[in-house]
């Protein structure tokens, strides 16, 4: 006993190690004292050591399997161990002994959430609140699994009861930050975040929440590039403030130290760090392996692989496609997908939109509407039931269109809610899950050499993989240069890319392009006001003048396809090829010169090129992209020519026959079912 109790003084010192030896001394005399027992699991429990721990409260428990603590201890350190059926199993036979069990009823909880099994998790808070309403820990856990129900209103008011009975939790506040912004109360939400901080200023990751959130939601560039400037100061390992620093900084345009930056996040992937978001990484590298690395990276951190549900009886009929997308409205991908829904065969296919976005009311939207033999509103479900609304649906093959980026529902697919899931169009680059199946690409882009860094099986189609539709609208009247703020004589090249994806050396090559073609100008799309005065200052110091680059407001897409004639060449740029972009520039008409990159989202302007006959617009490295580029601008008959080749072209060619381009698609996803 004097051994004992002097285990559990050493215990009370934060000794734990010591107390366990201790213990020992005390179980080597009387080796049936099950107090000995628990509180040396407890101390080994203190110390990580998961598996001695279960060891010491199963002697507890094989001398007196009667003590509700024990078994959940026990069950804690198998949830540590995420060894979840069997902590669960533990939790409960605590609570078999003791109904009263509160602190029991809120570790059942966790356990719960942590197996995805929401709506039980909740009761098993909601029966610990019941028992004692003053456990602050409770309501910050009902709160957590309130917002993965997607009840943000909810949480929020959970989150509350907290912080009325400790109101100085810094995670409570950030929790109920991001509960706010879940429900679109962005002020609230970072006013939440600034309380945090008051309480702990040096959080390295509440620094990031904020400046992150200031940036999306707030286009506040500034105060945004200061939070997240101290979240790399405060901690260079925060998870994705590195990458949240470098996305900020490229769409202001603010290049100074960006080679180091570029650097360091290099470095931080390669030795399995969550440095950055994969969609962000694209912008900046050029390697497969090391965009393979972040997205595995990413997956295992944010969207590991659930237990799959369980399967469920097929029809034999026709093959169910799901389609999940966050952007069912005027945005890119159904602008290039609107067609391909329309023309899918009825007769073989159903086709079933999994919406995580919702309506914005406009005529793209109603025309998607039309097109599909479902509409299902995910938005406001759990990732566990989306993934069950999916398979109550009897869906054959689920198609990712967002993967990593915009409104995405990546969590979904990890639940594995159909037997076939294809990564498609949203995301050039593999998804690194292992839920995934298959990734849509063409030789082009994913040559058979490369097909290592994808952790999907690649499915090629013929022609290019990027589906383009063949109704979209130019408007009527184009306008004139002066209406656009273009000089009238001048040669016009543009890049209608998104500020991030524009980097050094493209802005480099573009400069010696201008600078090769007296007068002309390059017009781009308006970004924030740091970026046009960044871009005007690198562009003095390459020796061109700040006046020959020209901002274009943003508008619908019918009079920005109607604009874009407008320009006489466009100059695509690497690591990130234009995708769309380049559908559009073609679709209206403009020649485009690209150079190929190394990895798939520097390829795919290549792969349009080759889908529209215009492969000698497709340059190796950048001296001859350059060459060619100058070439043209000098050159206004060969220049013509091209432009009347890409109009012929339009129509002949394999790039906007939308038709035939679902035909294919079809085809692969029958040879998948196969």
């Amino acid at each position: 006993m004097a051994h004992y109790n002097r285990g559990n003084a050493l215990k009370d010192q934060n000794r734990a190690a010591d107390a366990v030896a201790a213990y020992d001394q005390a179980l080597a005399l009387k080796p049936d004292l099950i107090q000995a027992w628990h509180n040396r699991g407890s101390a080994l429990l203190d110390l990580k050591r998961l598996d001695e721990a279960v060891a010491s409260f199963d002697r507890v428990l094989a001398i007196h399997p009667g003590v509700a603590q024990s078994w959940n201890n026990r069950a804690i350190a198998l949830a540590g161990l995420k060894h979840w059926d069997e902590a669960l199993a533990s939790y409960d036979r605590a609570l078999a002994l003791d109904r009263n069990f509160a602190q029991g009823w809120n570790n059942r909880g966790l356990a719960l959430h942590a197996m995805g099994r929401l709506g039980e998790a909740l009761d098993s808070f909601d029966r610990a609140l019941t028992l004692d309403p003053g456990i602050e820990g409770v309501w910050l856990n009902r709160g957590n699994v309130l917002r993965d129900l997607r009840r943000g209103a909810q949480a929020v008011e959970s989150y509350d009861r907290a912080l009325a009975i400790q109101p100085r939790n810094a995670q409570t506040w950030t929790n109920r930050g991001i509960a706010l912004r879940d429900i679109k109360r962005i002020d609230e939400a970072l006013a939440s975040y600034s309380q945090a901080l008051a309480i702990q200023p040096d959080q390295a990751e509440m620094f990031y929440t904020r400046g992150l959130v200031t940036w999306v939601e707030k286009k506040d560039y500034e105060s945004a590039l200061r939070d997240l400037t101290r979240a790399v100061e405060l901690d260079p390992d925060c998870p994705y403030a590195l990458g949240g620093l470098l996305m900020v900084r490229l769409y202001g345009g603010d290049w100074r130290g960006l080679e180091a930056l570029v650097a360091q996040i290099d470095e931080g992937v390669r030795a399995g760090k969550p440095v950055i978001e994969p969609f962000v990484y694209q912008a900046v590298s050029q390697s497969p392996a090391d965009l393979q690395a972040c997205s595995i990276i990413h997956a295992q951190h944010r969207y590991p692989a659930q237990l799959p549900l369980a399967q469920v009886a097929r029809a034999p009929s026709k093959i169910r496609i799901g389609y999940v997308s966050g952007e069912f409205r005027e945005q890119a991908t159904a602008y290039l997908m609107a067609g391909v829904y329309e023309q899918h065969d009825k007769t073989r296919f159903e086709i079933v939109a999994f919406d995580n976005g919702g309506s914005d009311n406009s005529a793209m939207r109603a025309r998607l509407e039309k097109a599909f033999d479902k509409f299902v509103d995910i938005s406001v479900l759990s990732d566990r039931d989306a993934a069950l609304r999916v398979q109550a649906e009897k869906i054959d093959i689920l198609v990712n269109l967002n993967g990593y980026f915009g409104d995405h529902r990546m969590g979904v697919f990890a639940w594995r809610p159909a037997p076939l899931q294809v990564n498609y169009l949203g995301f050039p680059a593999t998804l690194g899950a292992p839920y995934m199946d298959y990734i849509l690409a063409d030789a082009c882009v994913i040559p058979e050499n490369e097909k290592r860094f994808y952790t999907e099986q690649v499915a090629w189609l013929p022609g290019s993989y990027q589906a383009n539709d063949n109704r979209r609208a130019l408007a009527a009247d184009s306008p004139g240069r002066e209406a656009c703020a273009l000089p009238a004589d001048a040669f016009v090249f543009c890049n209608f890319n998104t500020s991030y994806k524009l980097t050094p050396p493209a802005f480099a090559s573009w400069m010696r392009i201008l600078k090769a073609v007296p007068g002309s100008v390059l017009w781009l799309l308006e970004g924030i006001p740091a970026f046009h005065e960044h871009l005007r200052r690198e562009a003095e110091a390459h020796g061109v003048a700040g006046t020959r680059l020209i901002f274009a407001p943003m508008t619908d897409l019918p009079q920005h396809l109607a604009r874009l004639a407008l320009a006489d060449l466009f100059l695509d740029a690497l690591p990130y090829n234009a995708h769309t972009t380049a559908s559009d520039a073609l679709w209206a008409g403009v020649p485009l010169v690209t150079c190929r990159g190394r990895a798939f989202p520097g390829r795919v302007a290549a792969s349009l090129l080759d889908a529209i006959g215009l492969a000698e617009l497709i340059c190796e490295n950048l001296q001859d992209y350059e060459s060619l580029a100058v070439a043209l601008a000098g050159d206004p008959v060969r220049l013509r020519a091209l432009r009347e080749e890409l109009a012929r072209n339009r129509g002949a060619t394999a790039l906007f026959d939308t038709e035939a381009f679902t035909r294919k698609l079809e085809a692969a996803y029958i040879s998948m079912m196969r």
